[in-house]
């Protein structure tokens, strides 16, 4: 069933046609992702969708059931109020009939009331109770805060004012919020912009559990080949549309292009074949030959009435980075390096290898120091404590992610040519060109650029460096997909040595001989790309919950293991109580909703009162029997 029909939307900004003749439908289930190059528009589309842009030609017509949620639609107005209060803004309705409920049963408190005011109370109450226990009233607080944590907030931030939030924790709060609401139906604009692994690890899980649909925009291809099932690209204004995710639809649309190509020079060899005919017919120059000339002419009208060309990939930027010089087998040495702000120790006991050639990566969750390990590196911090050795011969080129390393006042060619004066204006042009930056492009100020502009004139910095050492901090932040493909395919023939901040997961995949993952307690190796940390990630949690016997009684002291099966039995004792005491509160809760509708108990006054006030009451423990239940599973399984 459709729950979104568009046809021919066309959009033009004066004389520049952003969108034309887009037609398509979205199913319900469907999981679609939006790609294209930056400006392609993809970001109109959405704007026509949600209605702030109106189609110059076309419509689109959604389904009656369809609730549309877009991120951008959800502005935080309130800046005192408190995060936690402002994502459960989305649950005014449930709170509005929780303040209902609060009102009924102080108001059936009161001794004067007649019986038939009494009975519609009742009923009132009756039917308040059960819109809002069906709707989640009694758990959309958990899931609130449950989501501001999956996202990424710290316990301590959620009761922090909006205000004081950052923009990234902003972005965070519309997104839950959005994910939070009725909609059945999304758009995503970059959902895991700000985001760390875990974070988009919990979104993913999130959506692959969602029951709507959505389309979402994102240059996380690792993202993307999780969560959709249909592709959609905007390329030269049109739209086409391909089953499958992200690496699948790399394979359809190769094979789409091929399969036109062959289909275009097959017809252009036939047409030329017949031209050649209709040449040797005029050379003939007899009434006949004409009569054939014709008939030809027309076979070449019909070949070309319908030839289409193969429309050029959109522009990419292609480049090599070449290192100058080759440097000593050991590229870096870290021991023990620990850093502390005053009272804040962000990581210590750091220690770590890294080998010329090597291709290193390093992740770990959002504050936990990894930009500030690459500034140790560079000499703009000081450590607290250890120690960090370069090898012979090492030059260090960085790409940071803040992009501050460029100069707003100039015009992009001065940037370069400052920092490179010796080459001549057409050298520094050329190298502008393979950056996307040609005729009056290279005269723009750089404070007007984009953030995808930007990275490419820092990364042509980088190029011109040939520096052997790369720290790469975030680089394929700001860059669309095909300049992120670039950037990998220039990395995978690097001859020097990377040391790359990210969580691009594809980029990590593709490029990654080994992995440390940074936390405050140091950085765990791990060898091998992105696809197998996860593999060994899973097998130490499997090892640490599944220890055999005999294997756990060598690794822990008899006293101790004596403690700990002592525990476990506690647990299991408490859990099993717990168990035992929610599936009474249950019974009891359905017992009394059967007394609630018993016309003569209904009638009574104090007995309703009575059964009222001892349902809710019930209901509160079954929420917090609940909560124990939960506390003690998780930490019956992190001991067992």
């Amino acid at each position: 069933m459709a729950i979104l029909t568009a046809s021919n939307l066309t959009k033009s900004f004066g004389d520049t046609t952003v969108v034309e003749n887009i037609t398509f439908e979205i199913q319900k289930g469907d999981r679609v992702g939006l790609v294209g190059v930056n400006g392609s528009g993809k970001t109109t589309l959405f704007k026509l969708l949600t209605g702030e842009y109106i189609s110059d030609t076309g419509g689109m017509a959604y389904a009656k059931e369809t609730n549309l949620g877009y991120m951008e639609q959800h502005v935080c107005k309130d800046l005192e109020r408190t995060a936690f209060d402002e994502v459960m803004t989305v649950f005014e309705d449930l709170l509005t009939l929780e303040a209902e409920l609060e009102s009924l049963t102080k108001q059936l408190t009161s001794s004067s009331l007649a019986e038939d005011e009494m009975n519609a109370l009742i009923l009132r109450q009756t039917e308040c109770n059960d819109r809002f226990v069906n709707e989640g009233g009694l758990t959309c607080r958990n899931r609130a805060k449950s989501t501001l944590i999956g996202l990424g907030f710290a316990e301590n931030q959620i009761e922090n004012p909006v205000g004081i939030l950052s923009g990234g924790q902003k972005a965070k709060l519309q997104l839950a919020k959005m994910l939070l609401g009725q909609a059945n139906f999304l758009l995503l604009d970059e959902p895991t912009n700000h985001l760390d692994i875990t974070s988009v690890e919990w979104l993913e899980e999130f959506l692959k559990n969602y029951r709507g649909s959505y389309i979402v925009i994102s240059h996380d291809r690792y993202f993307l080949d999780k969560i959709t099932d249909r592709t959609f690209e905007m390329a030269h204004t049109h739209l086409s549309c391909y089953k499958g995710n992200y690496s699948k639809f790399l394979l359809l649309k190769e094979e789409k292009r091929l399969t036109m190509q062959r289909e275009y020079d097959a017809r252009q060899k036939e047409i030329k074949r017949i031209e050649g005919i209709i040449e040797q017919q005029k050379r003939f120059n007899q009434a006949r030959n004409y009569v054939t000339i014709g008939s030809k002419q027309k076979q070449i009208d019909r070949l070309s009435d319908d030839l289409e060309r193969p429309e050029n990939d959109p522009k990419s930027i292609r480049f090599q980075f070449k290192a100058s010089r080759r440097c000593g087998d050991e590229a870096l040495h870290i021991k023990n390096l620990a850093l502390r702000f005053d009272e804040h120790q962000l990581f210590e006991q750091v220690s770590m290898d890294i080998y010329r050639g090597e291709k290193v990566f390093l992740i770990g969750p959002n504050g936990c120091g990894k930009t500030s390990l690459l500034k140790i590196l560079l000499g703009h911090y000081l450590q607290s404590e250890g120690f960090v050795k370069f090898g012979v011969d090492v030059d260090i080129g960085y790409y940071q992610q803040s992009q501050s390393g460029l100069h707003d006042e100039k015009t992009v060619i001065d940037e370069i040519w400052d920092m490179y004066p010796s080459m001549t204006q057409t050298e520094v042009r050329s190298a502008l060109a393979i950056f996307l930056f040609q005729g009056e492009d290279v005269f723009k100020p750089i404070g007007a650029l984009s953030g995808g502009e930007r990275a490419r004139i820092l990364l042509l910095k980088l190029m011109l460096s040939q520096t052997n050492f790369l720290l790469l901090d975030e680089p394929t932040n700001h860059l669309d997909i095909g300049s992120c493909e670039a950037l990998e395919n220039t990395l995978t023939d690097y001859d020097g040595t990377l040391l790359v901040v990210s969580h691009d997961r594809y980029l990590i995949n593709k490029l990654a001989d080994k992995i440390y993952y940074l936390d405050k307690n140091g950085a765990t190796l791990y060898l091998g790309n992105y696809d197998s940390f996860l593999e060994q990630r899973e097998q130490e949690q499997l090892s640490q919950v599944e220890v055999k016997p005999e294997k756990a009684e060598k690794q822990v002291g008899y006293k101790q293991k004596k403690e700990r099966d002592a525990f476990l039995r506690k647990q299991r004792a408490a859990l099993s109580k717990c168990e035992r005491e929610i599936e009474a509160t249950d019974e009891k809760l359905a017992l009394l909703s059967e007394k609630m509708n018993d016309p003569q108990i209904s009638s009574d006054y104090e007995e309703s009162m009575r059964i009222s006030e001892e349902i809710a009451q019930t209901q509160a423990e079954s929420e917090l029997l609940w909560q124990t239940w939960t506390e003690l599973s998780e930490s019956l399984e992190e001991t067992d």
